[in-house]
Order: C-alpha cells, then structure tokens, then sequence
C-alpha cells in the first residue's frame, strides 16, 4: 500500500463530526451535507440542522418518538367542535387527499415545518369557518410556506367537489365537512409535533400515511380506507 492511499484511508476512518468537530463522525447528515456523530444527530436534529424527510435518521427518531405524554398535555384546538369516529370513516380518503395537498405544498418550498402547516391549516379553519356563517373571505397566511400549503389544499378540495359534482354527488362534501376534517388535521399536527424549532414530525406522518392514496383521479371509485388511530 502506498504513502497516498494510506493517507486517504486514514483521513477516511478519522473523520470527525462537521457540527461538534470533537467526537468521530458515525452517519452522513443531508441536512448538513456532512458526516455528522449520534450524538450531535439526536441533539441537533431539527434544531439547528434543517432536515430534510427523506432522511432515514429522521424517520427512525419520529417512530419512535413517545407523544403519549404530549397528547396528554396538550391544549387541542376548537374544543367546541365535536369530530366524530363515523365521521371521519366517512371521509378518511378526502382526509387523505388534503394530507397529501400539505405534503404537495410542501414539496414547492421544502424548508417549511410543521409550525407552517399549523399556521396554514388555521387560516384554512377560519376560511371555512366563515364560509359557515355565510361570508366568503379567504384568511391566507403572509407566511410564503403556509400559504403554499393553504393553497395546494384550497386546489385539491375544490377539485374534489367538482368531480363529485360531475359524478352527480355535490352535496357529498359540503364546507361544513371540509371544515370538520381540517380541525381533525390542525389537531393532529398538535399532537404530532414534536416540539423542535424545525419539527417535520406532522409531515413525516402525512407522508408516511396518506401521501399516494386515493388517487383524486378516481374519487368516484374510492373506498374509505382504514380510519387513523386517534379520534378526536
């Protein structure tokens, strides 16, 4: 072996963490582009490090995260509505389809967090909210990553009515629905949210559970998938 490659080698096995640049690098990081220790990856993660969901360290953290504890203490949102476990059988696969409107709003600008698709599905409840009281004013975020969202899910619910409409079933998912399932979705995000500065622990679990399924081209034929764990 010559001088050259023992040089590299040794560089190779002696690469130490790019954040706290003490301990030996064990995993490389997308959100630093660098090799990074276990340490500084569950310290730092969604911290001070933008991480990114396609990050296999990220969606380990996330599944095994307890939120027991954090759907314990947590102050749900619009406590007066009442959202109930046949309802939301119903309309799980028109739950789906606005999940994974967030998760396409997302996508058109991938540094945002959960606490933008909080602010998004907020301005979206008081657009319905006030729809249901018989004003049409739409409530859209200056935030660019929550409005995105709001409108990606303004697009894809106004689609979906349109084709029930065409299928002869327009009054299937009325606003009052729709309002309904986006308290569901804000409340979920609460519960989600792991509580880090940068949290994508929602939209990992938008992504994982209804990113790709129904398909909105074929609305008319879907079945209501298996509804989620927590009712709310």
């Amino acid at each position: 072996m010559n001088r050259f490659v023992r040089i590299v080698l040794f560089i190779l096995v002696c690469v130490n963490c790019v954040i706290c640049g003490v301990r030996k690098a064990k995993r490389s990081c997308p959100g630093v582009n660098g090799e990074i220790c276990s340490i500084c990856c569950g310290t730092e993660r969604e911290e001070t490090v933008d991480c990114p969901l396609d990050c296999e360290f990220l969606r380990q953290a996330h599944q095994h995260a307890n939120t027991h504890e954090a759907a314990q203490n947590a102050e749900l949102p619009d406590k007066g509505v009442m959202v109930e476990e046949d309802f939301i059988r119903q309309y799980e696969w028109v739950l789906m389809l606005i999940g994974s409107a967030l998760i396409d709003g997302y996508r058109e600008l991938p540094a945002a967090t959960d606490y933008d698709a909080r602010e998004a599905l907020a301005a979206l409840v008081k657009t319905y909210q006030t729809m249901e009281s018989g004003l049409i004013y739409e409530t859209k975020p200056t935030n660019p990553y929550a409005a995105a969202m709001c409108d990606s899910v303004r697009e894809r619910v106004a689609e979906i009515q349109k084709r029930l409409a065409d299928n002869g079933e327009p009054g299937y998912l009325r606003d009052s629905a729709v309002l309904k399932l986006l308290i569901f979705l804000r409340r979920l995000e609460v519960l989600d949210n792991n509580g880090r500065k940068r949290s994508r622990a929602f939209l990992d679990m938008l992504n994982r559970s209804y990113v790709g399924r129904p398909n909105p081209e074929a609305v008319e034929d879907s079945e209501a998938p298996q509804a989620p764990q927590i009712i709310l």
